[in-house]
């Protein structure tokens, strides 16, 4: 009998962890095998998961004895809270763990989009010499905006600081009165940030509310030159649109480390897009983080099984 079902990847050593102490599957390759995955979950009751295993009412009624859900991150919207809270599932994501992971990676991605130098290595590899083209901008002086600011863009503010950046952020959610808007022009609306800003990184959930937050209109009322950087989920951002923003020159850049459909879907318009970064969700992905996001996740998972045998 299984206790507890991995279907995606995680710490080896946190995975021997709790291979000694509950009956494990560890199996990466589930999460891209529906009808595996299904089929493994009659006994068990925990089941940890990261962004792309679909914890939904079809799963949970294929894992009558679930007890518990792991989420090797923050985000929860793979996860049907709602059914898990109906059927007396506790959900647990790794709050924290990658902080660090997701704040460096925002950071570094203005820096690059905002220098462009190390956009042109091929055109210099190839024999050009391109050296005006590639003269780029400094972030110093700079203004960064957050849409969202709870723990992961505090973090990003606190490293723009250190750079020399002013820092502008919309958070409706946030008390006006709360501690870390210290330092930080708090923007009653999210036209304020895109106006003002030098660069943009998004940081808000995917919600009926924020999808598509960033659409054609939005990014007309971006900074001509600004650069977008977007690690929260891909439906917050209109993807045509913002092809034919970066097409048009209309923005200087942007990073992309979420889309809308995860591999990206063939024939997208982001394909052709210029001065565009785009990584496999991997903003969040570290050794560091996994490493942190994994104990965490093991813990919780375990915890909560020796609470409720």
């Amino acid at each position: 009998m299984t206790d507890i079902v991995i279907s995606e990847f995680m710490d080896d050593k946190a995975v021997d962890w709790l291979r000694a102490r509950f009956e494990l599957r560890y199996d990466p390759a589930l999460v891209d095998d529906r009808a595996a995955l299904l089929a493994a979950g009659a006994s068990a009751r925990g089941l940890i998961v990261r962004n792309r295993t679909r914890v939904d009412a079809e799963l949970l009624a294929r894992f009558p004895a679930l007890r518990t859900v792991g989420r090797l991150g923050v985000g929860l919207d793979n996860i049907d809270t709602a059914a898990c809270d109906s059927a007396g599932v506790q959900v647990f994501p790794a709050t924290g763990g990658n902080t660090i992971a997701v704040a460096e990676y925002v950071l570094t991605a203005v820096l690059v989009l905002r220098r462009g130098a190390w956009m042109g290595s091929a055109r210099v590899l190839a024999g050009e010499w391109p050296r005006q083209e590639m003269m780029g901008r400094e972030v110093s002086g700079a203004v960064l905006g957050l849409v969202g600011f709870g723990a992961i863009a505090q973090a990003v503010a606190a490293r723009a600081r250190a750079f020399g950046m002013q820092i502008r952020a919309h958070d409706p959610f946030l008390p006006a009165d709360d501690p870390a808007w210290a330092g930080v022009t708090r923007c009653a609306e999210l036209g304020e940030v895109l106006a003002a800003s030098d660069a943009v990184s998004l940081h808000v959930p995917l919600t009926d509310a924020t999808r598509d937050l960033i659409d054609a209109a939005a990014l007309r009322a971006m900074k001509p030159g600004a650069v977008l950087v977007n690690t929260a989920r891909g439906g917050v951002v209109d993807e045509a649109a913002l092809a034919e923003a970066l097409q048009a020159g209309q923005l200087g850049g942007a990073a992309l480390d979420v889309f809308a459909a995860e591999p990206l879907a063939a024939g997208s318009p982001l394909a052709a897009a210029p001065r565009l970064i785009a990584t496999p969700h991997v903003a969040g992905v570290t050794e560091e983080s996994n490493t942190r996001i994994s104990w965490i996740t093991v813990e919780n998972v375990a915890a909560a099984l020796e609470e409720t045998p």
